[in-house]
Order: C-alpha cells, then structure tokens, then sequence
C-alpha cells in the first residue's frame, strides 16, 4: 500500500471532489464553494509556475488576512513550493532579513504594504487570476510527506526570528490530533479572526474546518463589534483566539446582549488566559477551552478536554493523542512529581524539521528527538499541564522562583485592571522582584498598596509586585503575546498618569 498524499493541495481536491457545492470560505460577504476555491487554487498554481516557481523555491505573501493568502498557500503545496507567509506588521529591514534568510524569490504582496516590499517581485492581487491557467498539480510531482510545506517565522520575542519548517505530513498530524482532542463536523462554520500568518490562526480550526468540509468566515483583521455580529448572521460555532481579544470582546457594550445561541467552541491559546476571563464566557453560558501550542510543534500540543473546563479552570490540558510530552529539570532530568514544575519537551510527528538555516539553534532545541520550547510547566495530580512560564521571563527573588504567570492570573482578577504583564526588575535586597505593567478600565485608579492588598490574599509576600506602572496598551506580537523585552528595556508605551 502507498503512502496516500497529505499535503495541503492533495486535502483541498480531494475535499472538493467530494462536496463540491458545500460553503468553504467567506470573506467580506462573499463566498467560494469547495469547486470555486479549489479551480482558483489550480489557476494561481499555473500563474506561479508560469512565473518559474518550480519545486523546493520559496514564495512569501505579504498582506492581511485574505483568501489570496489561502490560494498561494495551496497553489505552492500543488508545485512543491515552500510557502512563507510574512508578518505585516513587520518594518522594511525586518522583512528583508526574513526574506532574504528564507531566499524568497517569489513575493506576493497586497497594495497595503507595497512602501514596506523590500524588492519587487510578483505584487498583483491573486484575485485578479481566473480560470484557465494550468493545473499545476497534474505537471508536478506531489510533496512526499515529510517535505516542509511552511516556513514559518517566529515572532522574535527574544531576538532575530528563525523560520521553523513545517512538512505537509506535521500539519496533516496535528489536525489528525485536534479531530481527537475537539469536536470539528462538516456544519461547522469558524470564524477566523486571528492573523493566518500566524500558526494559531491558520492551523488550529481554519485548515481543519476546510478538510472537515465545514465553513471557514475569514475576518480581514479583527474586530470584536464585527466577531460579535458575525457570530449570528453566519452561525458560527467554533473560533480561536488569543486572551487579549476574548478580554476585547467581553469588554464590547453588545457582549452582554450577544447572540451565542450557535457557538459551541471558543479555544484559547498564545498565552495562559486569566481565570477571571474565563469566568465570564461561562457566566454568559460559554466554555473556553485552553490550549497549549508553538509554532515549533505545528501548534498544538496539549488541549483541555471539554469535561475538564470547569474542574481545572487555567489549566492547558492533557498532551494530545499523537504527541508525547515530558518535564525536565535544569541539568536536563525528567521532573514526575505532581506540581514540580520542570521544562516541557515535546516529541511527535508535529515537531518541526528544524529551523531553515540554523543547524546550531537546531541542535539545541531539539535534543535526542525531543523539542525544548523554553516554557515552565507543571502537571498536577491527574496528570492535566498547567503552564507556569517561560524559563527566560522566570523572576528569582531573595533564591525564590516567582512565575509571572501566576501572578498575572491573580492581578488580572482585580476590578481596575483590564490586563496586566508582570517582569522581573533589580532590586538591591532581593536580586529582583516583580514589576506589574497595567492597563485600567476607563476611569479607575490604582495604586500599588491597593494592589498588594488585593493578591496578597491569594500569593505568597515574595510574589508580589512591589512597584506598577500604568500604560495605556501594552506591546504584542501579531500572535497576541506581551513583548517582555520591551518592558525590561523600559520600552513603556505612555500613559496619562503612572502609579507612584
């Protein structure tokens, strides 16, 4: 028996073939059936293989969130290209370092960021390609499962961003897992509002919903008066998104009078979500369901069972069907008891081949075949992961270990706050302690005392923060996650009035 075809390209046909006529993308009030956006796929193929994209080339996309990106995607995958999907918020100089450590030599580009292309390549709209070009995938030979399908860029929190490689086989297994670890059906329909150049956007319900056969509503970027609204005009049923955008939504004026009749999945991920947060969708009837994942592991690689939501509220889950999870200590020794928190190291299909160009930064992360992610992590009794932190953000004060998380997760109970990043800063007695940057709802005032009054009731004096500095937002990466470094760096975006 031959190894069947999991590519990208090979699921969009074969999932055509057998619901044409089924809604498969929304966009702006319009929709393509499965048939219409499989023969856009096969045009921009031919259109790209007309340009000289041949097997093993990379080509990027530049642009907010819109089919054209979904039709290069599928287009590369039907040439053996490589696709390589570009963060739009992104400078010039940052985009010519991805570029060209990637040797794109394809460039697909929409009109908003034309003054940021680093060179010009291909920039016309795909939409603009119709019917009639060639069926690339008929004159090329198919990916073998384990050719990388994706690279994709890390946000560089920590420094220059390495581009992970992702094969057709790892994407393929890690929606082999989500089918396992939530229930996806053809009726579905998922709203996308996360950036798709992001793996959480693209890989945890999109791709998933579209082999299911169900409807993907692809937002151009995200509103929370629009996801609201869209929620009942299309029936929506299931949607990621990360905690700052659940919080926006919440906050919304039409939250409370919302009509969430359809939606039955709501996944988190990019960032532990706040135990308040998650009050609230269930106080609205709603469950959040917490995940854990990287760009690294194609994400995704623990997830909350759905019988678990109420009992282990804050918790990431259990490790997903095909996916082995394991803590280790400093010296690199597996960490067994219940609530020692140890790094979590993954091995799997989902794993990445390494990072393109980067054998060292290869070498240490992935180690005797298991992944080290640089994420703090605990399990508890019955076995279910909580993540603690990152081992780089992990503050020790006076020889305690204090998990920013932890702490975030108490702070962002508090009436005022809207959300809030705790740091590590020096102090001369301790070594460090913790630093909350906060952001408050309008008109509320907030002083450190206060602060340390109201979590001193649920963490230990060391945990406390013993200064606060209000801002007005705080800086994130396109995947949602707090820039810590800019904080240590005393990179604070202003605020009217700042906390003594």
């Amino acid at each position: 028996m031959t190894t069947p075809d999991v590519s990208c390209a090979a699921l969009l046909r074969r999932r055509a073939e057998r619901t044409p006529r089924r809604r498969a993308l929304t966009f702006q009030g319009t929709t393509w059936t499965f048939a219409e956006l499989d023969r856009r796929v096969a045009a921009v193929a031919g259109e790209l293989e007309r340009r000289g994209v041949r097997r093993g080339d990379r080509v990027a996309y530049l642009g907010f969130n819109h089919p054209a990106f979904l039709l290069a995607m599928h287009a590369c995958a039907r040439l053996g290209a490589i696709f390589v999907p570009l963060n739009f918020r992104l400078t010039r100089p940052e985009l010519e370092f991805i570029i060209g450590d990637a040797g794109v030599s394809t460039l697909i580009s929409g009109e908003e960021h034309r003054d940021v292309v680093p060179f010009d390549l291909a920039a016309e709209s795909l939409l603009q390609v119709r019917g009639g070009g060639v069926d690339a995938a008929d004159a090329a030979q198919a990916p073998e499962p384990d050719d990388t399908a994706i690279i994709m860029y890390t946000s560089g929190t920590t420094g220059r961003p390495k581009g992970a490689m992702l094969t057709h086989s790892g994407l393929w297994w890690a929606n082999y897992n989500h089918g396992h670890a939530f229930d996806v059906r053809p009726e579905d329909v998922t709203l996308t509002v996360m950036p798709i150049f992001h793996i959480g956007g693209l890989n945890v319900l999109t791709m998933i919903t579209l082999q299911r056969g169900g409807e993907v509503v692809l937002h151009r970027s995200f509103d929370p008066g629009g996801t609201l609204a869209d929620w009942a005009q299309y029936g929506v049923t299931t949607m990621m998104a990360v905690p700052a955008q659940y919080q926006a939504i919440v906050d919304h004026p039409d939250f409370a009078a919302a009509d969430t009749r359809t939606v039955r999945t709501l996944i988190c991920g990019g960032a532990p979500c706040p135990v308040p947060l998650l009050e609230r969708y269930q106080a609205q009837g709603m469950e959040v369901h917490q995940g854990y994942g990287l760009t690294e592991c194609s994400p995704s690689v623990c997830f909350l069972p759905p019988e678990l939501a109420r009992e282990k509220i804050g918790a990431s889950g259990l490790p997903l069907m095909f996916v082995d999870v394991k803590l280790v200590d400093a010296v690199g020794a597996e960490v067994t008891e219940p609530h020692a928190k140890g790094e979590i190291c993954v091995r799997g299909p989902t794993v990445m081949k390494g990072y393109w160009n980067r054998p060292q930064a290869t070498a240490e992360t992935i180690v005797d075949g298991w992944l080290h992610t640089g994420d703090v992590a605990y399990r508890d009794e019955d076995g279910v992961i909580y993540i603690a932190d990152r081992v780089k953000d992990m503050i020790i004060s006076g020889g305690e270990n204090v998990y920013p998380a932890e702490v975030e997760s108490v702070l962002a109970g508090h009436p005022a706050i809207v959300e809030v990043a705790v740091i590590g800063v020096p102090d001369e007695r301790w070594g460090e302690t913790p630093l909350a940057v906060a952001v408050l709802r309008e008109g509320a005032a907030l002083q450190i005392a206060d602060l340390r009054e109201f979590a001193g009731a649920s963490l230990a004096r060391y945990k406390l923060p013993t200064r606060l500095e209000l801002v007005d937002v705080l800086p994130r990466t396109a995947s949602g996650k707090v820039v810590k470094h800019e904080l240590r760096a005393g990179r604070l975006p202003p605020a009217e009035a700042r906390a003594r």
